[in-house]
């Protein structure tokens, strides 16, 4: 797993389309090296399930021959941008535990496009 965390975004890309390994394999492996570097605090807030279920969704885009331009790729959310359903606080303790109804404009087109 731990060569799978270190492919470039074309080189995953390249991966998912030739059937190397599934978006699922790649988000469980993504997901295993932030645990393993929880220590390090690079995320405010994880959602690993959630990323699990996108990656389902992508494994059947893929199998379908309907990938979008970053279909399956994982990603990280900076915490200043809106991720509707998810507590956004920007870094800031006025926000304390706000939870969006509604998407920014750059997490919409990044699940617009495939990314997890």
């Amino acid at each position: 797993m731990t060569e799978l965390i270190e492919l470039s975004l074309a080189e995953a890309r390249e991966g998912l389309e030739a059937k190397r390994f599934s978006a699922s394999e790649l988000a469980r492996a993504h997901i295993a090296a932030v645990e393993r570097a929880r220590l390090l605090n690079a995320y405010v807030l994880e959602t690993p399930d959630r990323a699990l279920a996108e990656a389902s969704e992508s494994d059947a885009r893929l199998k379908r021959g309907e990938a979008r331009p970053l279909e399956g790729i994982p990603i990280g959310v900076k915490d200043l941008f809106c991720t509707k359903g998810v507590r956004t606080t920007a870094g800031s303790a006025i926000l304390g535990n706000f939870t969006p109804d509604y998407e920014s404009t750059v997490t919409a087109q990044l699940w617009r496009d495939g990314a997890i």
